[in-house]
């Protein structure tokens, strides 16, 4: 037996964290993500897979930034915007909701990894984080004051804000 390596995955709600981001008023470098969850946090954690879920308007949407996250490493799982009417605002909006796929993803990759970082504040994941902590997993989420479900905060091992962590990730335009 070797030392025991500390194997990481983690899953990205796109959807949910651009509106986080737009929340607070900065965003976030997906590459500084990895380098704050694998190097800076502690040494000996392995990077097993890194997922990105978004929203696409079309096939050709945010093919710039689907790219860039491909060649840091990213999984990107997509799903074509679907438009409903909403009664209320008399409105059509669009909506993409990536929670099955990301689920999927964890309990299919579930062998591979000893620790997850569930960048959501979707109350939605509540049951699969306490599925994935009965074996053991450790879980972090990452989300935002006002964004973060009660039910998902009291579920996880560790909720860490994104403004107490905002110098390490932060996208800097040079």
């Amino acid at each position: 037996m070797g030392c025991s390596m500390n194997r990481l995955s983690i899953f990205v709600d796109g959807n949910n964290m651009f509106y986080a981001q737009q929340k607070n008023g900065w965003f976030f470098d997906p590459r500084r993500v990895l380098e704050y969850f694998v190097d800076k946090e502690q040494r000996g954690i392995m990077l097993i897979n890194a997922f990105w879920y978004t929203g696409l308007k079309d096939p050709q949407d945010q093919r710039g930034f689907r790219d860039a996250l491909i060649s840091l490493g990213y999984t990107v799982r997509t799903k074509i915007l679907k438009e409903y009417y909403d009664d209320t605002s008399g409105r059509y909006s669009q909506k993409a909701n990536l929670d099955i796929e990301i689920v999927v993803d964890m309990f299919n990759t579930v062998d591979q990894y000893d620790r997850v970082v569930l960048f959501s504040g979707d109350g939605d994941f509540e049951r699969a984080i306490e599925l994935l902590r009965s074996k053991n997993t450790h879980i972090t989420v990452v989300s935002t004051e006002g964004m973060i479900a009660r039910e998902l905060r009291n579920a996880t091992d560790r909720y860490i804000d994104l403004n107490d962590i905002r110098n390490h990730i932060e996208k800097i335009d040079y």
